[in-house]
C-alpha cells in the first residue's frame, strides 16, 4: 500500500457536539413514539405504509383479474399459466413506480407543505447556523481518468471554500487503482494540489495495493484509519460533483439531528455533449423527481443510499455497517458488490435515520454515453442486487429495510419475466385465435393501461415541469419541453427493450455460472460505435427480434403493431445503439436545445468551472 501521508493539523475550532446546530427539540424518541432522530411520528408513517401497502395491493388484484379473464378465456395452457406467474414478478415494481408517482406529483402540486411532509429535516439546512463539525469528502478511484477525477474535486473544493465554511472539510483521494501509469498520474496530482494549498492535512491520497472489498472495501479502510478524525464523511464518485452551497446545506441538517445516519442527495446528469446521456438523463430527471419524492413519504426513516453524493456520519457506519463475505464463490458470493442500500439498511439497524432530500440542490453526475456502456453498469447493479438473495435472512434488520432489498432484487428479477412473456407472444397468438367471444377489448385496455403506468413516473415529472411556475422556462421553453419529452419516450420503449434482453440473457449466464461482471473505470465521453462493436454486443437482440417479427408478422400483422412500443427495440437494438453514441447526434442535439437540462441553458459556476477547466 502507498500513501501520502496526512499531517494531523488541529481543527478551526475545539470541536462541538452536534447538538450546537438549529435548536430542534432534544426528546427521548423511543419514549414519544418518534423515528430516531425525532422528526415524525412512528404512528404517522405506519399508516402511510399501510395506505401505500393496500393501494398497491388494490390495483395488483384488479390487474391480475383482468389477466385472469383474458389468459383463461378458452381454458388454460401452460403457457397461460408461465405468463400469469411471470406477471406476479414483473408487474409490482411498475404498480409501485404508479403509486410513487402519483404520490409524489400530489406532495409537489397537491398540498403546500409537501416537502415538509417529506423531508422535515430540510428546514435546518437553511438556518444560517455556524459549522461546528468536521467532514470528510472522499473521491474513490479505480482506474478512472485522473485529471478528469481530480479537477472535478478540486471545483468542489473552490466551491465549498467560497461559502466561507470551507475549513471544516479535508479531502481524501482513495485510490484502488492497479494500473501503474493511472497511479502514477494520481500520484503526481495529488502531490501538485497538496503543495499548491499549503495546508497540513487538507489533501490526503492514498492507494491500496488491492482491491479487497471493492469501493465498499475502500471507504471501510478510510474509517477505520481516519475516522475518528471527523464527524461525517461525504464519499464522491469519481464522476461526482457538488457544490459548496449544497454541501453546507447537508452538513448542517446533519449537525442538527445527531440520530440522522446517511442523508442522501437527489443526484442529477450532467450536460452531456452523448445523446444517449443526454435523452437518458432528461427522462431520468423528470421520472426521479416524482418517484422520490413520494417513495420518501412512505419510507421516511428507512430511505435509500446510492453510495454517493450522500452524508454518512462515520461512528455508527463503522461500527455497525460492517458488510458480510457472502458464503461461495462467484457469481453471487465473495464480497458485496452494491454495497450502498445493505449499509443503509444496517445503518438503520444501528438506531440511525436512513433519509432522502428528494429536492434537486446542486449534486451531479455523469451518466454512460453509450447504450453498451450503460449495459456494463447496469449488469453490475444486477449481479450486485441479486447478491441480496443471500442477506435476506441478516438478523435485527428492520421491516422496511428487509422490503428494501426484496424490492432490489425484483428491480431485475422482473426484467426476465417480461421477456418470457414477450417470448410466448406468437404461441399465444396461435393458441387464442380459435377463441369464440375472446375478450380482445380487455386484453388491449390491460395493455394501455400498463404501458401508462409503466411510464407514468416520467409523465409525472413532465406534467410537474409544465405546470410550475418557470418550469419550462428552465428547460428552454415549452415547445421545446415538449418535443424532448416525446423525444424521450421513444428513447425509453427502444432503450428498455435492449436493456431487458440483455440483463435476461446476463442472469440466464449466472445460473450456469458464465457470466462474470469486473470493477474498473469508465467511459464518461461521447464516441461513435463501430457496426462491428455493436453487432458483437447486441447480435442476440437480432436473433430475438427474427424469431418474433418473423412469426408475428405471419401469425397476426395486428399483434406486431400493438407490440411494438415493447419489442421494436429488439428489432432496432444495433442502429439505436450505433445513433445515439455518434458525437455528431450529440452535437446536432446541444446545438437545439434538445432534452437538455436547466444546466444546459442556466449553467451554475461549478459546471462552467469545470467546462472550462479551472475553478469554481
Amino acid at each position: 500500500m502507498t500513501e501520502t501521508a496526512m499531517n494531523q493539523r488541529p481543527a478551526p475550532t475545539t470541536f462541538q457536539p452536534a447538538a450546537q446546530g438549529p435548536a430542534v427539540p432534544q426528546v427521548d424518541a423511543k419514549a414519544a413514539g418518534l423515528t430516531p432522530a425525532g422528526m415524525q411520528p412512528l404512528a404517522t408513517l405506519a399508516r402511510r405504509r399501510r395506505l401505500v401497502l393496500a393501494l398497491n395491493l388494490a390495483t395488483l388484484g384488479a390487474l391480475l383479474c383482468g389477466l385472469w379473464q383474458v389468459l383463461g378465456a378458452g381454458g388454460w395452457s401452460v403457457a397461460d399459466g408461465a405468463i400469469f406467474v411471470a406477471f406476479l414478478f414483473g408487474a409490482p415494481w411498475t404498480v409501485l413506480g404508479f403509486w410513487n408517482a402519483v404520490i409524489g406529483f400530489w406532495l409537489l402540486h397537491g398540498v403546500e407543505d409537501g416537502m415538509a411532509r417529506v423531508a422535515p429535516f430540510a428546514f435546518a439546512g437553511n438556518e444560517p447556523t455556524p459549522i461546528a463539525i468536521r467532514t470528510a469528502i472522499l473521491m474513490t478511484l479505480r482506474n478512472e481518468e485522473p485529471a478528469r477525477a481530480f479537477q472535478r474535486l478540486r471545483v468542489v473544493k473552490d466551491s465549498l471554500d467560497a461559502t466561507g465554511e470551507g475549513g471544516w472539510f479535508d479531502f481524501f483521494i482513495l485510490s484502488d487503482s492497479d494500473d501503474a501509469g493511472v497511479a502514477a498520474a494520481e500520484e503526481q496530482l495529488a502531490a501538485q494540489w497538496q503543495r499548491e494549498i499549503g495546508e497540513d492535512g487538507r489533501i490526503t491520497y492514498r492507494r491500496r495495493s488491492d482491491n479487497a472489498g471493492f469501493k465498499a472495501g475502500n471507504v471501510r479502510d478510510f474509517c477505520e484509519r481516519w475516522g475518528t478524525d471527523y464527524e461525517l464523511m461525504l464519499p464522491l464518485d469519481a464522476d461526482s460533483v457538488m457544490s459548496g452551497e449544497a454541501i453546507v446545506r447537508l452538513t448542517r441538517m446533519m449537525q442538527a439531528y445527531p440520530r440522522l445516519g446517511i442523508l442522501q442527495s437527489l443526484v442529477v446528469g450532467m450536460p452531456s455533449k452523448s445523446a444517449f446521456a443526454r435523452v437518458f438523463q432528461f427522462g431520468m430527471r423528470q421520472g426521479m423527481r416524482p418517484y422520490t419524492m413520494g417513495s420518501a413519504w412512505w419510507i421516511g426513516d428507512c430511505g435509500p443510499f446510492w453510495g454517493h453524493n450522500a452524508m454518512v456520519r462515520i461512528a455508527p457506519f463503522r461500527d455497525g455497517c460492517h458488510l458480510p463475505v457472502l458464503a461461495g464463490g462467484p457469481p453471487l458470493g465473495g464480497a458485496v458488490m452494491s454495497h450502498d442500500q445493505v449499509e443503509a439498511t444496517l445503518m438503520r439497524r444501528a438506531g440511525y435515520e436512513v433519509r432522502v432530500l428528494p429536492e434537486e440542490m446542486g449534486s451531479w453526475e455523469e451518466n454512460p454515453p453509450t447504450m453498451l456502456d450503460f449495459a456494463k453498469r447496469d449488469l453490475r447493479w444486477c449481479l450486485g442486487n441479486l447478491q441480496y438473495l443471500k442477506l435476506l435472512d441478516l438478523s435485527g434488520l428492520r421491516p422496511m429495510s428487509r422490503f428494501q432489498l426484496v424490492w432490489a432484487i425484483l428491480m431485475f428479477l422482473g426484467l426476465p419475466a417480461w421477456t418470457l412473456m414477450i417470448a410466448l407472444l406468437p404461441l399465444k397468438v396461435v393458441e387464442d385465435r380459435a377463441i369464440e367471444g375472446y375478450p380482445a377489448g380487455l386484453a388491449a385496455a390491460l395493455y394501455l393501461l400498463f404501458l401508462g403506468m409503466y411510464l407514468s413516473p416520467k409523465l409525472a415529472g413532465f406534467a410537474d415541469i409544465l405546470l410550475g411556475k418557470g418550469g419550462a422556462a428552465r428547460y428552454g421553453g415549452a415547445l421545446r419541453f415538449v418535443v424532448s419529452a416525446a423525444i424521450e419516450v421513444v428513447f425509453a420503449f427502444l432503450q428498455g427493450a435492449v436493456s431487458s434482453f440483455r440483463t435476461t440473457l446476463f442472469m440466464i449466464g449466472l445460473l450456469f455460472g458464465r457470466s462474470r461482471i469486473g470493477w474498473n473505470g469508465q467511459a464518461r465521453d461521447a464516441r461513435a460505435l463501430s457496426l462491428a462493436t455493436a453487432f458483437a454486443g447486441l447480435w442476440p437482440h437480432l436473433l430475438f427480434a427474427a424469431y418474433l417479427f418473423g412469426t408475428l408478422i405471419v401469425l397476426s400483422p395486428t399483434v406486431l403493431l400493438w407490440s411494438l412500443p415493447l419489442t421494436a427495440g429488439y428489432l432496432l437494438a444495433i442502429p439505436f445503439a450505433m445513433a445515439t453514441a455518434l458525437p455528431a447526434l450529440g452535437a446536432w442535439f446541444a446545438a437545439r436545445g434538445l432534452c437538455g437540462i436547466p444546466e444546459d441553458f442556466d449553467p451554475p459556476a461549478e459546471l462552467v468551472a469545470i467546462r472550462r477547466g479551472g475553478s469554481a
